[in-house]
Protein backbone atom coordinates (compact mmCIF):
# COMPACT_ATOMS: atom_id res chain seq x y z
CA UNK A 1 0.00 0.00 0.00
CA UNK A 2 1.67 3.95 -0.66
CA UNK A 3 1.75 6.14 1.51
CA UNK A 4 -1.25 8.35 -0.32
CA UNK A 5 -3.43 4.99 -0.52
CA UNK A 6 -2.62 4.71 3.48
CA UNK A 7 -3.91 7.91 3.69
CA UNK A 8 -6.83 8.30 1.70
CA UNK A 9 -8.11 4.78 3.07
CA UNK A 10 -10.78 4.51 5.69
CA UNK A 11 -11.00 2.18 8.52
CA UNK A 12 -14.17 1.37 10.60
CA UNK A 13 -14.11 0.55 14.36
CA UNK A 14 -17.44 -0.22 16.45
CA UNK A 15 -17.46 1.89 19.97
CA UNK A 16 -17.43 -0.64 22.38
CA UNK A 17 -19.27 1.84 24.88
CA UNK A 18 -22.47 3.23 22.81
CA UNK A 19 -22.15 1.03 19.75
CA UNK A 20 -21.30 4.20 17.30
CA UNK A 21 -19.83 2.81 14.10
CA UNK A 22 -16.97 5.33 13.46
CA UNK A 23 -14.81 5.57 10.41
CA UNK A 24 -11.17 7.63 10.54
CA UNK A 25 -8.31 7.49 7.89
CA UNK A 26 -6.20 4.60 8.62
CA UNK A 27 -3.21 7.13 9.11
CA UNK A 28 -4.73 8.56 11.90
CA UNK A 29 -4.90 4.65 13.99
CA UNK A 30 -1.92 5.63 16.06
CA UNK A 31 -2.87 9.21 16.60
CA UNK A 32 -5.83 7.11 19.50
CA UNK A 33 -9.11 7.87 17.94
CA UNK A 34 -12.51 8.69 19.66
CA UNK A 35 -15.75 8.01 19.03
CA UNK A 36 -18.04 10.86 17.30
CA UNK A 37 -20.48 10.65 19.46
CA UNK A 38 -19.27 9.21 23.27
CA UNK A 39 -15.83 10.36 23.38
CA UNK A 40 -14.19 6.60 24.46
CA UNK A 41 -11.19 5.67 23.00
CA UNK A 42 -11.74 2.91 19.99
CA UNK A 43 -8.06 1.21 19.74
CA UNK A 44 -5.89 1.91 23.63
CA UNK A 45 -4.50 -1.20 23.48
CA UNK A 46 -7.35 -1.94 26.26
CA UNK A 47 -9.19 -4.99 27.06
CA UNK A 48 -13.14 -4.26 26.75
CA UNK A 49 -16.02 -6.56 28.63
CA UNK A 50 -18.89 -6.74 26.32
CA UNK A 51 -22.14 -8.18 25.49
CA UNK A 52 -22.87 -10.80 23.17
CA UNK A 53 -24.69 -7.90 20.88
CA UNK A 54 -21.65 -5.66 21.02
CA UNK A 55 -19.79 -8.68 20.19
CA UNK A 56 -21.52 -9.66 16.86
CA UNK A 57 -21.51 -5.85 16.01
CA UNK A 58 -17.70 -5.39 16.38
CA UNK A 59 -17.30 -8.67 14.53
CA UNK A 60 -19.56 -7.59 11.51
CA UNK A 61 -18.31 -4.27 11.14
CA UNK A 62 -14.87 -3.48 12.33
CA UNK A 63 -11.67 -3.24 9.78
CA UNK A 64 -9.33 -4.31 12.70
CA UNK A 65 -9.22 -8.00 13.80
CA UNK A 66 -10.84 -8.15 17.15
CA UNK A 67 -10.28 -11.00 19.79
CA UNK A 68 -12.51 -12.02 21.89
CA UNK A 69 -11.99 -13.75 25.22
CA UNK A 70 -15.02 -15.80 26.55
CA UNK A 71 -14.66 -16.36 29.59
CA UNK A 72 -16.19 -16.85 33.36
CA UNK A 73 -15.13 -15.61 36.34
CA UNK A 74 -15.46 -19.05 38.41
CA UNK A 75 -12.93 -20.40 36.00
CA UNK A 76 -9.02 -20.61 37.16
CA UNK A 77 -7.34 -20.89 33.59
CA UNK A 78 -9.62 -17.92 32.81
CA UNK A 79 -8.60 -15.76 35.56
CA UNK A 80 -4.96 -16.84 35.10
CA UNK A 81 -5.22 -15.90 31.51
CA UNK A 82 -6.96 -12.39 32.25
CA UNK A 83 -3.22 -10.87 32.93
CA UNK A 84 -1.64 -12.55 29.93
CA UNK A 85 -4.92 -11.38 27.46
CA UNK A 86 -4.76 -7.44 28.95
CA UNK A 87 -0.38 -7.60 28.11
CA UNK A 88 -0.90 -8.90 24.08
CA UNK A 89 -3.36 -6.36 23.92
CA UNK A 90 -1.11 -3.93 24.52
CA UNK A 91 1.14 -5.14 22.58
CA UNK A 92 -1.19 -5.69 19.47
CA UNK A 93 -2.66 -2.38 20.00
CA UNK A 94 -2.68 -1.00 16.41
CA UNK A 95 -3.13 -4.26 15.23
CA UNK A 96 -6.31 -5.99 16.36
CA UNK A 97 -8.61 -5.33 19.30
CA UNK A 98 -9.41 -6.98 22.62
CA UNK A 99 -12.26 -8.04 24.38
CA UNK A 100 -13.74 -10.48 26.88
CA UNK A 101 -17.46 -11.67 27.34
CA UNK A 102 -18.60 -13.46 30.70
CA UNK A 103 -20.25 -16.33 29.78
CA UNK A 104 -22.32 -16.43 32.84
CA UNK A 105 -23.83 -13.00 32.02
CA UNK A 106 -23.93 -13.78 28.76
CA UNK A 107 -24.77 -17.36 28.51
CA UNK A 108 -26.25 -17.17 24.66
CA UNK A 109 -22.64 -16.30 23.40
CA UNK A 110 -21.69 -19.58 24.62
CA UNK A 111 -24.42 -21.07 22.63
CA UNK A 112 -24.61 -18.75 19.70
CA UNK A 113 -20.68 -19.94 18.95
CA UNK A 114 -21.13 -23.44 20.31
CA UNK A 115 -18.07 -22.66 22.96
CA UNK A 116 -17.59 -26.13 24.82
CA UNK A 117 -14.91 -25.18 27.01
CA UNK A 118 -13.60 -21.82 28.29
CA UNK A 119 -11.39 -19.78 27.91
CA UNK A 120 -12.02 -19.82 24.45
CA UNK A 121 -10.77 -17.01 22.11
CA UNK A 122 -12.31 -16.28 19.08
CA UNK A 123 -11.17 -14.10 16.25
CA UNK A 124 -12.90 -12.50 14.26
CA UNK A 125 -11.37 -10.36 10.57
CA UNK A 126 -13.60 -9.17 7.83
CA UNK A 127 -16.82 -9.63 9.03
CA UNK A 128 -16.16 -13.37 10.16
CA UNK A 129 -14.62 -16.06 12.31
CA UNK A 130 -11.19 -16.75 11.35
CA UNK A 131 -9.57 -18.94 13.82
CA UNK A 132 -10.64 -20.23 17.63
CA UNK A 133 -8.54 -21.45 20.45
CA UNK A 134 -9.84 -23.62 23.66
CA UNK A 135 -7.08 -23.15 26.94
CA UNK A 136 -5.17 -20.64 28.58
CA UNK A 137 -1.85 -18.89 26.75
CA UNK A 138 0.81 -16.74 27.91
CA UNK A 139 1.25 -13.40 26.25
CA UNK A 140 3.59 -13.85 23.73
CA UNK A 141 1.48 -17.05 22.65
CA UNK A 142 -1.62 -15.05 22.22
CA UNK A 143 0.17 -12.51 20.30
CA UNK A 144 1.89 -14.91 17.62
CA UNK A 145 -1.27 -17.01 17.32
CA UNK A 146 -3.16 -13.35 16.39
CA UNK A 147 -0.14 -12.34 14.09
CA UNK A 148 0.09 -15.94 12.41
CA UNK A 149 -3.96 -15.66 11.58
CA UNK A 150 -4.33 -11.95 10.52
CA UNK A 151 -1.11 -11.55 8.39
Amino acid sequence: MTENSLQSAKLKLTCLTCGTINAFPAARLADGPKCSSCGDALADGKVAEIGLAELEKAARNDSLPLLADLWAPWCGPCRMMAPEFASAAKTLKSRARFVKLDTDRHADAAVRYAIRGIPALLLFDQGRERNRHAGAMRASQITAWVAQNID
